[in-house]
């Protein structure tokens, strides 16, 4: 079964490597939501009474990771194929195949959101670095900062997965793939902090934000980036991504099982 993840793993990143000029395209796409984003919180905190609890050169380096990384946190980036695959029928061919549904699937997620990252996150970041101040990407603060970033960002990355399998397996539900995509992608990306950083937020929306696993995903690996975490909560929080990364995958793997016990597919 690895071997049959591996290779659809290889088979989808080569495939994603070929969409240079789509991904050129969203170079230019993400720098201009870049820029709208850190003039809007320019102008917030140009006028803000108090002080923020993160800084403006804070915010506006995780703007720029946002958007660099922005295939490995949002939601919305789906594989209309398995969709089709649900609300066709044709998932009796992959309940065909001699390997788990989920893992096979997870594989071909998983490999989508890195090659699409990978054609676009090295030249927005090193564009970043080279902008005059305040539009500036800020380097982190010392090499631990930079690993626990990394690390966290990749469990973020499998966690973002594991979220969006459960996208896909509600659609066995609803059979609405849009209705389904619009459920989870509004609310969870308002929750992880791709609107605004979850410490700009209301003290009640905190609590509630910190429950659920979004956060996770992308507020915490750019709040461990910017250094508005410390080490000390940088590494609690690694616990707490990989305890929820477990939750997910446990919840995904039974409510795929669930479905597809009880799926009919008709038709000859």
């Amino acid at each position: 079964m690895r071997k049959a993840y591996l290779s659809v793993f290889k088979l989808r990143i080569n495939m994603g490597l070929q969409y240079r000029t789509a991904a050129l395209a969203g170079i230019g796409t993400q720098f201009f939501f870049g820029f709208v984003f850190i003039m809007v919180f320019e102008a917030f905190y140009a006028h803000a009474s108090n002080q923020p609890p993160m800084t403006l050169s804070q915010v506006i380096t995780y703007s720029w990771l946002k958007q660099a990384f922005l295939a490995f946190i949002i939601l919305w980036l789906r594989d209309n194929e398995l969709f089709q695959l649900i609300t066709s029928g044709n998932i009796a061919y992959e309940l065909c195949r001699p390997c788990g549904i989920y893992g096979f699937w997870f594989a071909k997620l998983l490999a989508q959101r890195l090659s699409s990252a990978l054609l676009r996150c090295f030249p927005i970041l090193l564009i970043a670095l080279f902008l005059p101040e305040p539009y500036r990407l800020q380097l982190p603060s010392d090499p631990i900062t930079l690993l626990f970033f990394l690390v966290s960002l990749l469990v973020g990355l499998l966690m973002i997965v594991s979220l969006s399998m459960l996208i896909y397996i509600s659609v066995f539900v609803t059979m609405s793939p849009s209705g389904s995509l619009l459920m989870f992608s509004i609310f969870g990306e308002f929750l992880a902090g791709l609107i605004i950083p979850v410490p700009l937020m209301p003290g009640w929306m905190q609590q509630i934000v910190y429950v659920l696993p979004f956060h996770w995903t992308a507020d915490f690996p750019f709040r461990v980036y910017t250094g508005d975490l410390t080490k000390l909560e940088s590494a609690t929080g690694l616990a707490g991504q990989l305890t929820w990364l477990a939750a997910l995958v446990a919840i995904g793997k039974f409510t795929m099982g669930r479905a597809l016990r009880r799926i009919v597919v008709q038709g000859g």
